[in-house]
């Protein structure tokens, strides 16, 4: 099984919006079972196949009951707020409190066409909300208030010119022991 590699902060296909998946087929499955692979091999709970350079409304995740694939996944339903700490496998390194519906109904399909309709909260939601913004061309940076938004960004762009960040992060950084999604 292929892994792929995480496209990182900057790279502009992250901040497109991915198409939808029209037809189900073996060269999806590859693709679902690379990502879960890169996943693992990342140490994350979720990878939304923008992440890894293909533009199709699909991603995966596992919290711990093993790996599940989700296909042209759509947010139905959200209540509630909650502000936690979040991290990313496309921003490596840095947890940022991220406030975001404290509950959510996803809808989308598996891997076999089968319907899914999925309530989920803490960390579960989460990952679904963290995913979908990805299929969206949305990273958790802009989901910040403008000044952790600046200092966030300044802390990327002094890493991107090699430069020692770790006083900045461990201001902005929140600590937080749940893997990136």
């Amino acid at each position: 099984m292929a892994s792929y590699d995480i496209r990182q902060y900057g790279d502009p296909v992250l901040k497109q919006v991915a198409r939808e998946v029209e037809r189900v087929d073996g060269a999806l499955v590859a693709l679902a079972e690379g990502m879960v692979a890169t996943m693992y091999e990342a140490e994350g709970a979720g990878l939304a196949a923008p992440q890894v350079g293909v533009q199709k409304r699909l991603f995966v995740y596992d919290v711990g009951d093993g790996p599940e694939v989700v296909v042209n996944p759509e947010l139905v339903e959200v209540e509630g707020e909650w502000l936690h700490p979040e991290g990313c496998l496309s921003l490596p390194g840095l947890r940022l409190d991220i406030v975001r519906p404290a509950r959510v109904h996803l809808h989308g399909y598996d891997l076999e066409g089968h319907e899914l309709s999925l309530d989920a909260d803490d960390f579960l939601g989460r990952v679904f909300q963290h995913e979908l913004d990805h299929l969206d061309g949305v990273l958790m940076i802009e989901r910040l208030e403008e000044d952790a938004r600046k200092q966030a960004l300044g802390i990327l762009r002094d890493r991107a010119l090699g430069l020692d960040t770790r006083a900045r992060e461990a201001r902005l950084v929140t600590a937080g022991d749940e893997r990136p999604v």
